[in-house]
């Protein structure tokens, strides 16, 4: 008798079987049609296009002003990292999956170039893990513009990512720290095989929705007017997440003691 066939499931399932549902179709998707990068599957999926849904974004008038950009550590942002370095932007990303004692990296481009780094090798996780400046929340400046990862949106400004909660978290952080403010762009790049419906990807109240998103031939201003958090929910970070990112509980008693003061 022939073995059942199986779905295959991302690392995180289990969580939203709403969203799993989703996050499936779309890796399945971009897999079958030939346009991811790499193996998609439980991943920020990388897809052919990028560099442009990354030139589309530097063509906006938030990208030109902004001086320092923060980005996911996935590989469809490398060519958002690259445009930031080159252009002399400083470039803030996050330790991937946060399992670091040390939850940020900060790429100065000025001092990446008088260490003789190249820009291409920064912009790769395994090039700012070792050559970025090794830094904590309270250490990054306001931000002007912040890239997240994706693996479905809307157009109307709902997404959702691989399962972790990683983003969510780390922008109700900057939030409540002051680190990004009510106007600071939050943009993502996909495919446009990543567009769903606005009720595949329902905006909740600790969501924080996008402004733009750039897929390989379009640009798309959301018109969000949803209000973000103006911090974190802790009753909605899970247990694993506390068991999983070493610095969390110590940021939560140093956040929670700035609260009662």
């Amino acid at each position: 008798m022939p073995e059942a066939q199986t779905t295959p499931q991302g690392r995180w399932a289990g969580r939203n079987t709403d969203k799993d549902l989703v996050r499936n179709r779309i890796w399945a998707a971009l897999e079958e049609q030939g346009v991811a990068v790499g193996p998609a599957w439980s991943m920020i999926p990388n897809f052919v296009g990028a560099d442009h849904a990354a030139y589309l974004l530097s063509q906006t008038p938030e990208w030109r002003a902004a001086r320092t950009v923060k980005t996911n550590p996935d590989a469809p942002q490398i060519p958002i990292r690259l445009r930031a370095l080159y252009e002399g932007k400083t470039v803030y990303a996050p330790v991937p999956y946060l399992t670091r004692d040390f939850p940020y990296l900060r790429l100065d481009p000025k001092k990446l170039a008088e260490k003789g780094i190249s820009f291409e090798l920064a912009a790769v996780s395994q090039g700012f893990v070792e050559h970025g400046e090794r830094i904590g929340f309270e250490d990054i400046e306001p931000l002007d513009f912040c890239v997240v990862g994706s693996v479905a949106v809307s157009r109307e400004g709902g997404r959702t990512g691989k399962g972790a909660g990683f983003a969510d978290l780390e922008t109700a952080i900057f939030r409540e720290m002051g680190i990004i403010a009510d106007d600071t762009p939050l943009v993502t790049t996909v495919h446009s095989l990543q567009l769903v419906d606005a009720t595949d990807v329902v905006i909740e109240s600790h969501d924080s929705p996008l402004d733009l998103v750039a897929t390989e031939s379009e640009l798309i201003v959301t018109g969000n007017r949803q209000p973000r958090p103006l911090g974190v929910d802790w009753d909605r970070v899970r247990p694993d997440q506390f068991e999983n990112i070493p610095f969390l509980t110590e940021l939560k008693s140093r956040m929670m003691k700035s609260r009662k003061a």
